[in-house]
């Protein structure tokens, strides 16, 4: 029956795997047992005497395909990706934000002159010079601009008082609501007057209405935004970043006298959103080897000590595979830096026919520590850096005659192992308002050969240098008429083990072909959609997508595939239901012809849904 399936696709493909399979065996040898190498080499030579077409598809990671070079290096697919792999989530515009006066509610409260003898009011007297003191906002020179209508001419201190009126306007028009200018008790000598500055500060901060959530996590990041001298303007865009924190459903501030001068106490009033949340999805994003339909749960509780460390614990389920992945955040400064662990693992089973009576078997893992710091971060714009120390480890094993483990990827062990250890870098920025968002996301990763990574002579290993960009861009155009740009682009400097590689295909990436058609060293994807409103009701929405993906794969070192780049178009509907449900459904049309099995799944045919619903 598989010798049909093939059916003289390839004559030469026999002997490329019955080549590739006495090459690991030899590999056995060096290891000096015996048994496993009699056990293997039997049990594998029935195989090649009796079905090549199973041995085809095992060396070539278990995809119907008829193009060894691209095959040859996958492997079993992985269920769960590392956050470090997985492409940017969908920008989300800013949401409307409360009106300035109802996050601080405050008229300014600049310093009180001292009181002036009556007498001295009625005094002249002729100003040469005026020395500014305490002024650290502006400089005695943008001061002194205002001060030039007094000089040199008879004044009386009514003027000087009028005078100081408008240098304290000067710093409550530029946000600084508790500064201004004072003349304090002096003898005037030369025609020399001295003006202070008076630049408040905050006394101290109060917060109230916290429940869970730690007092000094919002008492902190306050304090960063109410340094010396105090600007409601930078105040302000504290409140608003601390508006847009999940953490927060609402906050609130009063400005009051402090009780030494110059001084305020900033009263904070907060309600504390729900921390606690599920969310259950249902879609066909999997490789239909192990099962394409793919259901998953996730339970997060974003402040799990009161700190704003969050945990988070999925599972993922599929005909043929079971998914875990846990994900601890940490925040270590007010400035929003974070320090991220996050752990997974994969097994999985080959169900797809005829291949499924291999009893085919993956077992994958991988460990993530990450350090994510924020260096410009407004309500408007986010800025960051960070650094991901990522271990990735994969093992295959084939069940048919108890052969064990086995190596059926391009790089692996002779124990079917492939182990990642690299240090990513990576960059992001954000820019986004009501009506639209860009970002931007540059990661570079070194490969590198310790923790026990793979390392080869000839064969793809750990040890390499890759470089990943995404952007998107996202615009409303009307209410609910949206068009969405996306790109994502991998470029490395060497073969990659099949844990680094790109992967094209699918409906996150080109729509019309199935999950991971391609996975090659170096690629570049694109995604155009637009999404119209077809039906509206209360609190939800239908939308119209037509879309049109494009993606192409290389690799290094060696030949590509054959037909290396996919271009499909489609149309789709998306449902969202309040803030907690959203159902999409595409149909993709491929415009590259690509080979497949007669019995084509959901994916092969351009069909692809996912549910997803937050019911708490």
């Amino acid at each position: 029956m598989i010798n049909d399936w093939l059916g003289g696709r390839s004559p030469n493909l026999y002997q490329y795997y019955s080549d590739r399979v006495t090459k690991q065996l030899q590999n056995l040898a060096q290891t000096g047992n015996a048994s496993i190498i009699s056990k293997k080499t039997k049990s594998i030579r029935r195989i090649l005497l009796t079905n090549w077409g199973y041995v085809f598809l095992l060396c070539t990671g278990l995809n119907i395909s008829i193009y060894p070079q691209r095959l040859a290096a996958q492997e079993a697919p992985i269920e769960v990706k590392p956050p470090s792999s997985q492409p940017l989530p969908q920008p989300q515009p800013l949401p409307e934000l409360p009106p300035p006066e109802q996050l601080l509610p405050t008229a300014p409260q600049s310093p009180t002159q001292p009181d002036v003898n009556p007498q001295t009011l009625a005094q002249t007297l002729v100003v040469e010079r005026f020395e500014f003191v305490g002024n650290t906002v502006f400089s005695t020179q943008e001061l002194a601009k205002l001060t030039d209508p007094y000089l040199k001419r008879p004044i009386t201190f009514n003027d000087l008082l009028k005078l100081r009126l408008e240098l304290t306007k000067l710093y409550i028009d530029r946000g600084y609501i508790t500064s201004g200018v004072i003349i304090p008790p002096q003898t005037v000598k030369a025609g020399v007057v001295v003006m202070q500055a008076v630049e408040g500060s905050l006394e101290k901060i109060n917060v109230t209405g916290t429940r869970r959530l730690n007092p000094s996590y919002i008492r902190d990041r306050l304090a960063i935004a109410t340094g010396k001298p105090l600007s409601r303007d930078r105040l302000l865009a504290g409140l608003q970043l601390l508006q847009l924190d999940p953490l927060i459903k609402s906050i609130s501030t009063d400005l009051q006298a402090g009780i030494r001068p110059s001084t305020n106490i900033l009263e904070v009033k907060v309600t504390e959103a729900d921390s606690f949340s599920t969310q259950l999805v249902l879609d066909n994003q999997r490789s239909p080897s192990v099962g394409s339909f793919r259901r998953r749960i996730n339970v997060n509780e974003a402040n799990l000590l009161g700190l704003g460390d969050g945990l988070s614990v999925g599972y993922t389920n599929t005909d043929g595979s079971n998914g875990f992945d846990v994900s601890y955040s940490l925040p270590v400064n007010p400035r929003n830096g974070k320090l991220i662990f996050t752990y997974g693992n994969t097994d999985s089973d080959v169900i797809e026919r005829p291949f499924n009576s291999l009893d085919i078997n993956s077992q994958s893992s991988y460990y993530e520590l990450t350090f994510r710091q924020p260096l410009l971060q407004t309500p408007n714009q986010e800025f960051t850096l960070g650094i991901t120390a990522s271990h990735q480890a994969s093992q295959t094993f084939l069940g048919y005659n108890d052969i064990g483990a086995f190596p059926l990827a391009v790089g692996a062990d002779n124990q079917g192992r492939t182990r990642v250890s690299a240090i990513r870098f990576f960059q992001e920025w954000t820019q986004r308002s009501g009506q639209q968002v860009i970002a931007a996301r540059s990661q570079f990763s070194l490969g590198l050969g310790i923790l026990g990574a793979t390392i080869n002579q000839d064969e793809p290993d750990s040890r390499f240098f890759s470089w990943r960009g995404q952007a998107q861009w996202l615009r409303q155009l009307a209410p609910d008429i949206l068009v969405l740009l996306q790109a994502d682009m991998q470029l490395a400097d060497r073969k990659l083990l099949g844990l680094e590689q790109f992967g094209i295909g699918g409906q996150t990436t080109v729509r019309g072909y199935r999950q991971d058609q391609l996975l090659t060293d170096n690629g570049v994807q694109a995604t155009a959609e637009i999404r119209l409103p077809i039906l509206r009701v209360p609190q939800g929405v239908l939308q119209f997508t037509p879309f049109a993906d494009i993606g192409t794969g290389w690799n290094n070192g060696g030949s590509n595939p054959r037909n290396n780049t996919l271009i499909g178009t489609g149309i789709g509907l998306l449902w969202r239901q309040s803030n907690n449900f959203t159902a999409r459904f595409d149909w993709g049309i491929p415009l590259t012809s690509v080979n497949s099995q007669n019995d084509k799944t959901w994916q092969e045919n351009g069909l692809y849904f996912s549910v997803i619903y937050t019911p708490f």
